[in-house]
């Protein structure tokens, strides 16, 4: 997990600098960070060396690695803050629905494991 968030937190820095306009090129570090990046965020072997082919579909990829660590962030956090305030309110269910709403839609492993957890820990409390 350790690896995960600073791999992740490398991807966001580097796709910040690339649209402030730095310069990308397919070192072996950044080769490297994306091959290592996708499977945390649900992106096949064979999706990343098809986009290291070259430039572009590199930087592609990046930003789209990018927008999952966010996308599934944003979602998972204001899912669990939705799900707190029905869990206080009692509805325990609507509670779950918030969980069960992520996970039609998440695919990043580690927002999908969130999501699953909540739903175990209230299933343990019914």
């Amino acid at each position: 997990m350790e690896h995960q968030e600073g791999d992740w937190h490398e991807i966001r820095v580097l796709d910040t600098r690339v649209q402030q306009g730095m310069s990308f090129e397919l070192t072996e570090d950044v080769c490297g960070l994306l091959q290592r990046t996708a499977p945390t965020v649900a992106i096949s072997e064979a999706e990343v060396e098809t986009a290291l082919t070259n430039v572009e579909s590199a930087m592609s990829l990046l930003h789209r690695m990018r927008e999952r660590i966010r996308d599934g962030s944003n979602r998972i956090v204001d899912a669990l803050d939705r799900m707190s305030r029905l869990r206080k309110k009692g509805d325990i269910e609507g509670a779950r629905q918030q969980m069960r709403e992520v996970l039609a839609v998440e695919v990043v492993p580690h927002y999908r494991e969130i999501a699953e957890g909540q739903l175990a820990e209230m299933d343990e409390l019914s």
